[in-house]
């Protein structure tokens, strides 16, 4: 990873990232580390790192964030656009071919873009919040946590739903519970991605 353009403070803090990306450490922890004058200094720094594209951080969640492999990515990344058809057993819409490539700046996704894939919503099941012909980009994730929304799996059909685990089982909900009660999920279920962002489908 070319670190030319790092302070040696930023080298020393992103190492420490990357050693602690499983358990992040607080950042006092880090001011610690870095025998920094305050945790206002760390601050700065990490933002120096976001700011010249080596870090993305989750800006509700400031323990949440994802080191960028291979130094900063290009400031224009191309997501793959798949189509919401039907899925046969076993398989993953993330296998077919993308219907299209839409070009999104990289700074926009707090996770590497890498990881990203796009998705047409369907239907009026998740209104108000996803509207049908919305684009949704989706982090490429395989296990759900309870009251996020995932591009999932479920009887063969590629869906936009919220997952809650309850008691050991999934149960898949929408946005638009009058019209769309709670559902088991079936023995098919697999998540594809968490939706992270969605772009507005009206003019």
């Amino acid at each position: 990873m070319p670190r030319s353009d790092l302070h040696p403070v930023q080298a020393k803090l992103l190492d420490l990232l990357i050693a602690n990306s499983l358990e992040p450490l607080t950042i006092r922890e880090l001011q610690q580390l870095l025998a920094a004058s305050s945790t206002s200094v760390v601050v700065h720094h990490i933002g120096q790192l976001e700011k010249k594209g080596y870090l993305k951080r989750n800006p509700y969640n400031p323990r949440d964030y994802q080191v960028v492999e291979g130094g900063p990515e290009a400031e224009i990344a191309h997501i793959n656009l798949y189509g919401a058809a039907r899925c046969g057993p076993g398989g993953s819409i993330l296998d077919g071919y993308p219907v299209d490539r839409v070009p999104i700046a990289s700074r926009l996704l707090n996770f590497p873009s890498s990881e990203a894939f796009m998705m047409k919503a369907k239907g009026t099941s998740m209104v108000p919040r996803i509207q049908e012909g919305d684009l949704v980009i989706a982090r490429k994730v395989s296990v759900p946590e309870d009251g996020k929304v995932y591009v999932c799996v479920n009887n063969e059909e590629c869906l936009i739903k919220i997952v809650r685990l309850i008691d050991g089982k999934i149960f898949l909900e929408s946005f638009n519970r009058d019209a769309f009660p709670v559902m088991a999920a079936s023995s098919d279920f697999r998540v594809e991605g968490e939706v992270r962002h969605v772009m507005s489908g009206r003019i």
